[in-house]
């Protein structure tokens, strides 16, 4: 029997990035506000200390900031027809857990999508026609544009201090900036980081190559800067220590760094570590959530009553979370109907490694210090003659050089021994990687869903995910690798590498932790598990935040538009639905 707590006016499933921007603004309207997170509490300082954070091994290699896949994980299968089996060691993608989530360990790429993200479908069959579009992709519009949610955007790169430089004010393009950005009202908070030669190189051959490459939006501070919260944050240091990292400088900007300061000293707020929250507790209607049940680490059981539910878990974890408890109707591929678990999406990615005569310095890094173009991103460029849908963008990244993992080695190189020492000793300094991030389009065979056969700690069925990179993806990468070789060679490399996405998906490399869907948003509730607003069309005092409700995945990494939703919705909830709790759109 569960024990019974003192209910709360809101409840926040996790306590990352969505987490800690709701709480904020929910802590800010009077309510309190309760964060249950399954991991341990985690502060810049003893924590993310930099006598302790720069451990490449502990962090990057055993993996000691995430998911511990022993007492959570889920099942895989490429298609319906095989059996899935538990994902026992993390590979492909690397859920965050404890205060802070992914937040802490991420690189800092923080990017805004296209205007035509947001209206794909409409975009494609306007364009190129419906038939464009293959007879299994089920690819919709979010029901929310970029233009509603470019406030939003520009809230969160200003609470993060975000160094970059715009490309796009009013309508007006400036020199310097990504000319294919949508419309924003004001330019980056911070000027971008300084170069490394490896950006300065992949500047030259691209503008050579005909492009338009600019420096990558970071949420790395290339100053000193104090947030509109009042919390001051310091300069990056390059130490190249920011991918699966935490940041002892305070220059990456975290829920650490950016918010928790400001929030942990309200008297209206509280969070719980070691509390995972196992179901959504609904009413005899089934129409309205009366609160949550978690289990902490002794194993007891206790039920949080509370008017608001606000799933802000991990993207797979919300569904995981719907799932258990029977929000939304699940999603039958065989007959294309239910929508909890629906559209999936992951990204594709690949690389041409690049070896020069110059010494790169690669070491001195940070996690979004790139230089990018985007040409051949989302609707930037013609697809008619290619044939498929998407994009990404291709840049060349200098986020470290750190000594187990980051290192190029020419083709023909051994796998061990002398001969793999010295080309390593070779071309450590004199190496760097082009890197293609797509997207990847929702598809009637991709979803995710209860496992019938392999069960959790608490005796719940493990979810199963069901993923294959489809021949679009295959054919959009391959076009995004070439334009990566054409920038390649024209930095006058001694010798390139070209390293595809081939073959069926993999979960064991890692590849990117971009995971979407599953609880897309819409303003079809046959298709689509939450409203413009992120609020549950079945029950309207759940919401759900984080990337599970993209109801396809763009060629951009996600946390800039996970922010500017979840500060789209809290403005909704505060403005709208505290005033007349209820559903905030007519189905």
């Amino acid at each position: 029997m569960a024990t019974r707590l003192k209910s709360v006016d809101v409840v926040l499933v996790g306590f990352g990035w969505t987490a800690s921007i709701m709480a904020q603004e929910l802590t800010d309207a009077g309510l309190e506000v309760l964060a249950l997170e399954r991991g341990g509490d985690r502060r810049t300082v003893p924590d993310l200390a930099t006598t302790r954070i720069q451990d490449e091994l502990r962090y990057a290699v055993r993996q000691d900031m995430f998911q511990n896949s022993a007492r959570e994980t889920l099942t895989f299968r490429n298609n319906a027809g095989q059996t899935a089996l538990p994902m026992r060691h993390l590979g492909s993608f690397l859920p965050g857990a404890g205060v802070g989530g992914g937040g802490v360990h991420w690189n800092g790429q923080t990017w805004r999508f296209l205007p035509s993200d947001f209206t794909l479908r409409s975009t494609v069959e306007q364009r190129y026609g419906k038939k464009f579009i293959p007879a299994d992709m089920t690819i919709q519009d979010w029901g929310v544009t970029y233009e509603e949610l470019e406030p939003y955007y520009d809230k969160f790169e200003y609470l993060c201090g975000i160094s970059g430089t715009a490309g796009n004010i009013g309508g007006k393009i400036q020199p310097g900036g990504n000319p294919f950005e949508g419309a924003r009202s004001r330019d980056y908070p911070l000027p971008p980081l300084e170069r490394s030669l490896g950006t300065l190189k992949f500047d030259k051959a691209a503008r050579e190559a005909g492009f338009n490459p600019f420096p990558a939006p970071a949420a790395n501070t290339s100053r000193p800067y104090l947030n509109p919260l009042g919390v001051q944050m310091g300069q990056c240091t390059y130490c190249g220590y920011c991918e699966w990292f935490g940041c002892g400088n305070y220059s990456k900007a975290s829920p650490q760094t950016t918010i928790l300061p400001v929030l942990l000293k309200k008297e209206n707020f509280s969070y719980r570590t070691g509390c995972n929250v196992t179901r959504v507790d609904l009413d005899p209607s089934g129409k309205r959530a009366s609160g949550v049940t978690y289990i902490d680490l002794e194993g007891r059981e206790f039920s949080q009553p509370a008017q608001l539910v606000i799933l802000c878990a991990f993207a797979q974890h919300n569904v995981h979370l719907l799932l258990l408890s029977k929000i939304g109707k699940p999603y039958d591929p065989q007959s294309n109907t239910g929508v909890t678990g629906r559209n999936y999406a992951y990204q594709i990615t690949s690389s041409v490694d690049v070896f020069v005569d110059e010494i790169m310095n690669p070491f001195m890094g940070a996690g979004a210090l790139g230089q990018c173009i985007d040409e051949f991103n989302g609707d930037n460029f013609d697809h008619g003659p290619h044939g498929f849908i998407g994009g990404g963008y291709i840049a060349l990244w200098n986020t470290g050089g750190r000594p187990i993992l980051q290192h190029q080695l020419p083709d023909g190189t051994p796998k061990w021994g002398a001969g793999w020492k010295k080309a390593l000793a070779e071309n450590y300094l004199k190496s760097a990687s082009i890197a293609t991030h797509g997207g990847v389009m929702s598809y009637r065979g991709a979803y995710l869903d209860l496992d019938p056969t392999y069960r959790d700690i608490y005796g719940n069925p493990l979810l199963r995910m069901t993923f294959d990179f489809s021949q679009n993806e295959h054919d959009m990468s391959n076009f995004l690798t070439d334009k990566a070789l054409l920038i390649a060679k024209a930095m006058g490399p001694r010798s390139v590498k070209i390293n595809r996405r081939e073959g069926h998906y993999s979960i064991v490399p890692y590849q990117t932790t971009h995971n979407t869907g599953g609880a897309v948003m819409g303003s079809d509730p046959r298709t689509s598990v939450v409203n413009r607003y992120l609020q549950c069309w079945d029950v309207h005092n759940v919401f759900v935040m984080g990337s599970s409700v993209f109801p396809q995945n763009a060629g951009y990494n996600p946390t800039g538009t996970v922010a500017a939703l979840t500060y789209w919705a809290a403005h909704a909830i505060r403005t709208r639905y505290l005033a007349d709790p209820g559903p905030l759109v007519q189905a």
